[in-house]
């Protein structure tokens, strides 16, 4: 595959929005590079560089569902994007999922449909 054409999904194969937007990509032609990151975890330096790219702050992808990100209080307005990064870092399943970087961009797919902003 050409460096052009790399595409790369932040995954959770439990989730079917995941899964969905995995099989979109294939359907394209195209075998993404499967990150499953709720194995290997996070960086701070790998999503402050998807949020810079995405042009998104830590609260545009913290995963709401599930209560944790509630329970933490990290949903309040007065949460700070370090607090909220630092509890992604230690939590990885209260990153949203699927984030995709492709050769068009990185963005959260969601609604599914999103993944095409990055192929």
């Amino acid at each position: 595959m050409m460096p052009s054409t790399v595409v790369t999904v932040f995954h959770n194969p439990k989730c079917s929005t995941s899964r969905q937007v995995v099989e979109m990509i294939r359907d394209r032609g195209v075998e993404p590079r499967i990150v499953d990151y709720l194995k290997v975890g996070w960086t701070e330096a790998q999503l402050r560089e998807l949020l810079s790219e995405m042009g998104a702050l830590p609260r545009d992808i913290l995963r709401i569902k599930g209560g944790l990100a509630q329970e933490m209080g990290l949903t309040d307005p007065e949460a700070t994007d370090e607090a909220i990064l630092g509890a992604m870092i230690a939590d990885p399943v209260l990153v949203e999922r699927p984030i995709v970087r492709g050769p068009s961009g990185t963005v959260l797919a969601r609604p599914k449909e999103r993944v095409l902003e990055a192929l």
